[in-house]
């Protein structure tokens, strides 16, 4: 594959691949710092063994570019790589903690965070681990915190904005792959923000601090922007942001499906019986990677994942759990992180409009069918909402989900369903070829049927599909 496409930004080096495995060239310009991090007893060696870095090793290998080599590191990979914007608001969160962590531990090392990317971060399951081992630089009494205003884009902006407005604002993260502007983050927020100290100094005064130097050449603001910072008021600004992040909370009302397992249709044996039904499909797979799309809070993931660990005890599998609802999402992370999870990931991810390929040439970030396909999706009780709810039909819907996986647990829910006829309440029926007999043709075009199940004290079809033409999944 060789270089990583969205690996180019830090002279220091760059990741790439090669028979599968994951390398990172560290360049010759890194050479000093890579060998002051990485003594032992260093910073490298605390933070690993913490395990708020990913973990790395020396290897010998050729170098993807020897001009410029100085060592090659093959480092733990990360079973799914996700971005800010597809979090839920408590992992931006504790992935801003981990973040103001490291730059903490990192000075007590003479070193600093030369970069406070939210893009730096990846989830091991429940647990934010930072993935950039070239981030570090040595650190000299008085210098400034030169990734301050990064990690206020890209993480204070964000949540500030979704804690006070709305949840959805953190969809700006998507488009502004830079970090949200302060300017526009300021702009944005509650009139009552200005009143909080921590976000009238880090946002609104930090907003205006940018237009003015901007705007004018003079030499008493180049002055003041280059003014020394001791470490005891560096570490003094590490703490008023760390009190600033934790203080904000987001305070979610009800939304459409956050509340869905209380309100559901499924009698207590219907739902043991479909419970039941998914353990024996996923059985049957082995699967090593589960997508769960429309995961709610995450009840068929853990069955499914539970599962394929009895199925396949040698190989720990993975699932990612996706959702549209944010409550959902959320909920599922925090009972990840309750049960220090680290086989799976809750995202927040549209299926309707899935995350794309962003960033320079569009190739910084992968798309989401970019980062498949799984072993295995499931998508239960989801037919109805892209077909009804969505106009999608059945051939469209089949097209996509064959991208997205190998083998397929998808569940029919009939026109008679309650759950589809809540979904026609407030429109006209036009769904004349919402069938199971037109879902199953449209679906055996790509996909073999290998097992067909009724759960049982429902109307309720489970499916377990294989795809026909691997080789076509593109």
């Amino acid at each position: 594959m060789g270089r990583i496409t969205g690996s180019f930004r830090d002279p220091s080096g760059f990741l790439f691949e090669r028979d599968g495995v994951l390398f990172r060239q560290v360049n010759t310009v890194y050479r000093p710092e890579y060998d002051h991090l990485s003594k032992s007893g260093g910073l490298f060696d605390e933070l690993i063994r913490e395990e708020l870095l990913v973990p790395h090793e020396e290897v010998d290998v050729t170098p993807e570019e020897p001009a410029t080599s100085y060592k090659i590191l093959r480092p733990k990979r990360i079973p799914f790589i996700s971005y800010p914007f597809e979090w839920t608001f408590s992992q931006l969160k504790d992935a801003a903690l981990l973040t103001l962590r490291l730059q903490r531990i990192a000075l007590d090392h003479a070193c600093s965070l030369k970069d406070a990317s939210a893009y730096n971060v990846q989830f091991d399951g429940s647990r934010p681990v930072f993935i950039d081992t070239l981030s570090f630089e040595s650190y000299s009494e008085g210098a400034p915190w030169v990734a301050y205003r990064q990690f206020c884009k890209h993480f204070l902006a964000p949540l500030s904005l979704c804690a006070l407005r709305d949840i959805r604002l953190s969809g700006l993260l998507q488009t502004a792959i830079d970090g949200i502007p302060l300017d526009l983050a300021s702009l944005l927020l509650p009139a009552g923000s200005w009143a909080r100290l921590g976000l009238l100094t880090h946002i609104h005064l930090h907003a205006k601090s940018e237009k003015k130097h901007s705007d004018t050449t003079s030499h008493s603001s180049d002055k003041a922007r280059r003014a020394k910072l001791t470490k005891f008021r560096l570490l003094a600004l590490i703490d008023n942001l760390e009190s600033c992040v934790r203080r904000l909370r987001w305070k979610p009302g009800s939304t459409e499906w956050g509340d869905y397992y209380t309100d559901t249709n499924y009698t207590d044996q219907a739902f043991e019986a479909k419970k039941q039904i998914v353990e024996r499909f996923v059985s049957a797979i082995h699967p090593f990677t589960i997508w769960d799309i429309g995961a709610n809070t995450g009840v068929f993931t853990r069955v499914a994942i539970d599962a394929a660990k009895r199925s396949t005890p040698a190989s720990p599998p993975f699932a990612v759990a996706l959702d549209v609802d944010p409550l959902a999402a959320e909920r599922d992370y925090l009972q990840c992180c309750k049960e220090q999870r680290r086989d799976m990931l809750p995202l927040v991810v549209d299926l309707t409009t899935p995350s794309p390929s962003i960033g320079w040439d569009n190739r910084e970030r992968y798309s989401l069918t970019e980062r498949g396909p799984a072993d295995m999706c499931l998508a239960l009780a989801l037919i109805h909402h892209l077909s009804i709810s969505n106009n999608l039909p059945f051939p469209d819907v089949a097209r996509y989900l064959r991208r997205l996986c190998r083998s397929l647990v998808i569940e029919f829910v009939p026109k008679s369903d309650s759950q589809v006829q809540r979904l026609l309440r407030t429109r006209r029926d036009v769904f004349g070829d919402y069938t199971r007999e037109a879902f199953e043709a449209s679906f055996s075009e790509l996909f073999r049927i290998d097992r067909v199940e009724n759960v049982e004290g429902s109307e309720r079809t489970l499916y377990l599909m294989t795809v026909k033409h691997p080789a076509l999944q593109v």
